[in-house]
């Protein structure tokens, strides 16, 4: 595929400049209905004609790759859309499964108010740690639930 590319390429250098060495007479060239100055004899004109070419072929190489890059970010930008639903998706689902299994420990567990209390001895140290009521009832819980 590359080579015929290259191939392809070297006939039209080729065509070009044999169409430059052979037309040498006198030419105008008018455009809109004025005399471009400085343009005086055939092969000016074939290589302005090939630089108005060039600048087609230019404009419509930019034309496509930005189309293609408008239709990659419009591709990623779904794919991203479409994760994201199902993350969203994925995580409401554990949620509620969250939610069922919080709502079943909490019945199975016994009840905190029906078992008497001892009494907390507030601001005793034992080994660095405060005893206090609430950090009991943080480590007897087992989602930590605070009724704060």
């Amino acid at each position: 595929m590359v080579f015929l590319g290259f191939l392809l390429v070297a006939a039209a250098i080729t065509v070009g400049a044999g169409v430059v060495m052979d037309n040498t007479g006198p030419a105008d060239l008018v455009v809109f209905g004025q005399a471009v100055p400085g343009l005086e004899s055939e092969w000016q004109v074939f290589l302005s004609g090939a630089g108005v070419a060039l600048v087609f072929l230019s404009g419509m190489a930019f034309a496509f790759k930005g189309a293609a890059r408008r239709i990659r970010t419009r591709r990623d930008l779904r794919d991203l859309r479409e994760e994201h639903e199902e993350s969203l998706t994925t995580l409401e689902m554990e949620k509620r499964r969250l939610e069922r299994e919080l709502a079943r420990v909490r019945q199975s567990a016994p009840r905190r108010d029906a078992a008497p209390r001892e009494p907390a001895v507030q601001g005793a140290r034992v080994a660095g740690r405060r005893s206090d009521a609430r950090s009991q009832a943080a480590a007897t819980s087992p989602f930590f639930d605070r009724a704060e």
